[in-house]
């Protein structure tokens, strides 16, 4: 299944990944203040090692927020984007490795574009970077860090310096191989996010 790949490549990371519950993340574009992680509906720890799907409320999602639950073992990252930061997206292709998410094993194949997402605004990765599995860090504001001087917001992992933008698209010249993964996933509703099956499952399923 294409999807397998999704679990293989981060189970090195589940020892480092502690559940949060509640944190602050950076504000998505100027003007934004620092917002609290969301609470997700989380199944039972056993159908969770079974490989459940899990289900996500995202009607208070704001822009700049990110959501985690956990999925397989793995952190779940769901953020709400702002027009700025899709808007940047764009401008960094020529400084990624797989702009166009051609490998196609990173992704579901309805997984395309810039934003690599189904709601052009919702962005729904695997919260584990691909090099050794560290957890990286949010750092969504569109201004000049250390580590990049251009940084139109992403992720950066402190343990070997890999960088990713908002859409989860790794960097040129850092040691992450690969995009961070996107989980099989679809909407059941305008506001409610199944994680762990597919939009073509879906339909199968309620046909």
């Amino acid at each position: 299944m294409a999807n397998d790949g999704v679990n293989d490549s981060v189970n090195a990371g589940r020892r480092r990944f502690l559940t949060a519950t509640t944190a602050v993340v950076g504000a998505v574009g100027a003007g934004f203040v620092a917002v609290p992680f969301i609470k997700s509906w989380n199944p039972s720890a056993q159908a969770k090692l079974a490989g459940a799907p899990v289900t996500a409320d995202i009607s208070a999602l704001q822009e700049g927020q990110r959501l985690i639950l956990e999925w397989r073992g793995q952190p779940i990252w769901i953020v709400k984007r702002s027009k700025a930061i899709l808007d940047a997206l764009p401008t960094l292709d020529s400084r990624l490795k797989d702009p166009k998410s051609e490998v196609t094993d990173q992704q579901p194949p309805y997984i395309k574009g810039e934003g690599r997402s189904i709601k052009p605004d919702i962005s729904v990765l695997v919260g584990l970077c691909t090099h050794l599995g560290c957890s990286p860090e949010m750092v969504a504001e569109i201004r000049p860090e250390p580590y990049d001087p251009e940084w139109k917001g992403g992720y950066f992992c402190p343990c070997h310096k890999s960088r990713f933008d908002m859409a989860g698209r790794v960097f040129q010249g850092v040691p992450a191989p690969i995009n961070l993964l996107v989980p099989p996933h679809h909407y059941q509703d305008d506001n409610t996010l199944v994680i762990g099956v597919d939009p073509s499952s879906s339909a199968k399923g309620a046909a």
